[in-house]
């Protein structure tokens, strides 16, 4: 076990979000990690097939099924894939994500309502897809990539994705306890707060702040502990001031709400030096494999 830690060889990991930001760098570590078998999904077809490669380089055999995470039908398909190719689920990590970047009112409420059809009901579907697989083999693992924003500060110009993830932070509370009233508790919830990642979200985000957004928040886990307050006031007047290029105005857009990313797919957005964006694309990654494999800890591996 190294250390106290659950190995991961053999282990099936469905990572949804698989094309691009945490998700692209989640699924070659698990790969990485004692010959993990890894499953990927996402829309963009191309790109989820380049990284089921990289994982099979690493190691770890790989499955491509290219699924919208908001059409449930597909995402019970995808368990179904993922059962025939490798025969059981052992963790699931719902790391897809779409983001919006506008005033509250000027964002269209449709694409609101997709963004939480991706990044909320996207997760419920994961469950309601995993679970049934996991009750019947004794366990396994549900993560979900939320964030600090919405669950412990929030950014102007970013409330649709800040209620998408107090959304499903709330509903992972829920789905620690539903089980437990009913005397199980061999499925394990883990929900992963990053603070800002250089991920391509802000390049792909929709944004109808009419200017591109710079740099994300940091260190905000800390900072919210000393003064939340003070963190509050600064985030907004940073958003506001410094993040927002208003030399560049861009036209409304609806970034990759509603068609895949495809080629703008990729591990990183460009956005930081070198070594910060490695060390925090690496953190976030990291974080959803440990967050599997200290579940994983005290369960036998499948035979």
């Amino acid at each position: 076990m190294g250390g106290g830690r659950a190995s991961l060889r053999g282990r099936v990991v469905v990572v949804t979000g698989g094309s691009s930001g945490i998700g692209r760098a989640t699924a070659p570590a698990c790969a990485r990690r004692r010959a993990c078998v890894v499953v990927v999904a996402a829309r963009s077809a191309g790109q989820v097939e380049e990284v089921a490669e990289s994982c099979r380089r690493r190691g770890g055999p790989a499955l491509a099924v290219p699924v919208d995470v908001a059409d449930e039908q597909a995402v019970a398909g995808l368990a179904r894939a993922a059962v025939e190719r490798f025969g059981r689920i052992d963790a699931w990590v719902n790391a897809a994500g779409v983001g919006i970047l506008g005033r509250f009112d000027q964002v269209p409420v449709a694409e609101v309502r997709r963004l939480l059809d991706v990044n909320a009901v996207g997760a419920l579907n994961g469950a309601r897809a995993a679970v049934p697989v996991m009750r019947p083999q004794g366990g396994g693992v549900l993560a979900d990539v939320a964030s600090l924003l919405g669950t412990a500060v929030a950014a102007p110009y970013m409330g649709a994705y800040a209620m998408s993830k107090a959304a499903l932070a709330a509903f992972d509370d829920v789905l620690r306890r539903e089980p437990a009233l009913q005397g199980e508790s061999r499925i394990a919830v883990c929900t992963v707060l990053p603070t800002g990642v250089d991920t391509p979200f802000f390049r792909n985000a929709a944004n109808h702040s009419r200017v591109p957004v710079g740099p994300y928040a940091r260190s905000m886990a800390a900072a919210h502990a000393l003064a939340p307050g003070l963190l509050r006031r600064g985030i907004a007047r940073r958003t506001d001031r410094a993040y927002l290029d208003r030399g560049r105005p861009r036209l409304p857009q609806a970034g990759n709400l509603h068609t895949p990313t495809g080629a703008r797919a990729a591990l990183h957005g460009g956005r930081h030096g070198g070594a910060r964006t490695a060390a925090r694309r690496a953190a976030a990654a990291a974080a959803a494999v440990l967050a599997v494999r200290a579940a994983l800890r005290g369960r036998p591996a499948p035979r």
